[in-house]
């Protein structure tokens, strides 16, 4: 606090030290070439201290508040710009400004940047979506008050030379500009608060006093005795004092702002609405102002004709640039709208994929607990005709055929044994914590079971090619078991769609890791980078909610390996799983060992 104290006289300081040492200039110094020189170089060098004190606030991560500190400096080196060349003709030249000085337009072109520094509204929460509406906004402004400015004043320097209608015109339009940009910030300390509102409420005053200013710059022209060396030039050196002062405050005061509230405070806010309103109908009225001044200069004027036909082309030049931007706001307009109507589609498709996966869920869920029920139930009498089938036979006293028949009983029952224990090892829900070292070849065989009995009649085929001296890998065996299932799942799927095809699983050991290789012949995959990706899914609505291969994703790297998917070049894809080998299944070197591929002579179809 007592350092921003400090600083604040520190500024005052150095305010009344430029302002009495240009009174002193003023008043002082006999009139001559020397005081002449003197005020124009304070002039000159004034805007250019105005600059660098609006950009310090120019640093900043806010697309509006840089914006609008560089457009309120960009004002200031378009008026010391008008002022080097102001003092070049008078101080280097030694001449008296003619009153038809074409310079003149600088000077009025330093506050359109200004204007359009208040349309940034930099006390908004910054939104990317809306960055292009404000530039054409701004652009539409711009190229407006150029046109009043060509149409107003440049006929009188060009068309028909005129000297007392050149400086009535164009005080009458930099006075109009002028008081624009004063009432703008005026409006916006109204609707604005705190912080914001002080610094709309010094630019108003900024915009006032310059104002006034001109009226003094007009008053000493008038009388054919305007020098920059005059006293009546306070009110313009009092207006880049104060917008400097404006610069500094904002910049000692924005650190305390941010702590105090780090979001725009609610009386600060306009409605987001109103501001994209207001914007587009300022735009709106500029262009509909260009066929009501034409009607006026071929109704109501009394310019001479040269003037009023110049007027005329100039407001028909005016309506290209200026409809160009209308046009291109409107298109703006549409693409946004398509963008938020195809972003509102893809939510709502999420949703349903996601109320899918719910309803999916608890169907797998209900499953589960069936599967699981009736395997039990199958297992009791499953275990008796087991135990009766073993006991014939084994019992010498049965005649050959019966014993042979018993046989093949027990055979079938330790078969649907498997199968029973199969599914309630796929039933079972166990948490990951419960890993134990478990054989790729078996779970890899197990889980092409599954789809043995539902590819019957099928052109589909599943080869199985295990390696061999493959370690075994320290995992949870219901999880791999879930994975192997549902990536051999969508391959069917995808061979399904393509009328038929084969699958084809190796296991092979590579660097320490035992590698899963699925491979289809089915069309491939159309996005292979995406398929991990929740809710990604080729599969329409009802058949697929896209979440089965991000959970093997997931189920994967818990395991502590990884998994990858990527297009044959003969065609068909590959999922790719690798899983750590358990460190003392192999007594290997650090190098790359593979073990060769064993066919599995029965394919499953």
């Amino acid at each position: 606090m007592k350092l921003a104290l400090r600083g604040r006289w520190f500024v005052a300081t150095a305010w009344f030290c430029v302002l009495g040492g240009y009174i002193a200039v003023c008043e002082l110094l006999p009139a001559g070439a020397t005081r002449v020189t003197i005020s124009n170089l304070i002039f000159c060098i004034l805007p250019l201290l105005v600059n660098g004190t609006l950009l310090l606030n120019s640093v900043t991560a806010d697309w509006r508040k840089r914006a609008f500190w560089m457009l309120l400096a960009s004002g200031s080196v378009l008026w010391m710009l008008g002022q080097i060349v102001w003092t070049y003709v008078v101080v280097y030249e030694h001449r008296r400004l003619p009153d038809l000085f074409s310079g003149d337009v600088i000077f009025f072109l330093h506050t359109i940047p200004m204007i359009a520094a208040l349309t940034m509204q930099p006390h908004k929460r910054s939104d990317d979506r809306n960055v292009l509406y404000d530039y054409v906004d701004i652009g539409l402004l711009l190229c407006w008050w150029l046109y009043l400015y060509v149409f107003a004043v440049v006929p009188w320097l060009y068309v028909f030379v005129d000297s007392s209608h050149y400086v009535q015109a164009h005080q009458i339009i930099t006075a109009v500009e002028n008081l624009a940009f004063a009432a703008g910030a005026a409006t916006l300390a109204v609707k604005t608060a705190g912080y914001w509102r002080r610094i709309y409420v010094h630019l108003a005053g900024v915009g006032t006093i310059y104002s006034f200013g001109l009226l003094m710059v007009d008053f000493g022209i008038g009388r054919s005795s305007y020098s920059r060396s005059e006293l009546y030039n306070l009110p313009l050196l009092i207006s880049f004092l104060w917008l400097g002062m404006v610069g500094i405050i904002a910049h000692q005061t924005r650190g305390e702002e941010n702590r105090r509230s780090p979001e725009p405070e609610p009386a600060a806010e306009f409605n987001h609405l109103n501001d994209r309103l207001w914007a587009s109908r300022l735009a709106r009225m500029a262009l509909l102002s260009l066929p009501l001044i034409g009607f006026w200069c071929v109704i109501g004027s009394y310019a001479p004709l040269a003037v009023r036909e110049f007027r005329i082309l100039v407001t028909f030049g005016a309506a290209i640039p200026l409809g160009y931007l209308a046009f291109l706001r409107h298109d703006l307009v549409n693409r946004e709208r398509l963008q938020l109507l195809r972003a509102s589609q893809e939510s709502i498709d999420n949703l349903k994929r996601l109320q899918m996966q719910f309803v999916q869920s608890e169907k797998l869920a209900s499953i589960g607990q069936l599967v699981g029920g009736a395997a039990h139930e199958i297992n009791n009498p499953l275990t008796a005709i087991l135990g009766y089938s073993e006991l014939l036979a084994d019992d010498s006293t049965l005649g050959e055929k019966a014993r042979s028949l018993a046989e093949k009983i027990r055979e079938q029952a330790r078969r649907t044994r498997t199968l029973v224990n199969n599914l309630l090892s796929f039933a079972r829900q166990s948490p990951s914590e419960h890993r134990s070292t478990i054989n790729i070849n078996t779970i890899v065989n197990t889980s092409a079971q599954f789809r043995r009995f539902d590819l019957r009649g099928q052109n589909i085929r599943i080869e199985v090619q295990t390696g061999v001296g493959i370690p075994e890998v320290r995992a949870d065996m219901n999880q791999i078991l879930q994975v192997f299932t549902n990536i051999i799942n969508n391959a069917v799927y995808a061979m399904q769609e393509a009328g038929g095809g084969t699958l084809t699983v190796r296991t092979l050991f590579e660097n320490g890791n035992v590698v899963i290789l699925f491979s289809d012949t089915g069309p491939g995959m159309r996005n292979p980078n995406l398929v991990f990706d929740p809710f990604y899914t080729t599969k329409p609505v009802g058949k697929g909610t896209g979440l089965g291969l991000s959970i093997c994703y997931g189920v994967i790297a818990d395991q502590g390996g990884q998994i990858s998917c990527y297009n044959r070049p003969e065609g068909g894809a590959t999922f790719r799983i690798e899983l750590p080998a358990a460190p003392a299944a192999f007594p290997f070197s650090p190098r790359s060992v593979v073990a060769p591929a064993q066919k599995n002579p029965a394919k499953l179809a």
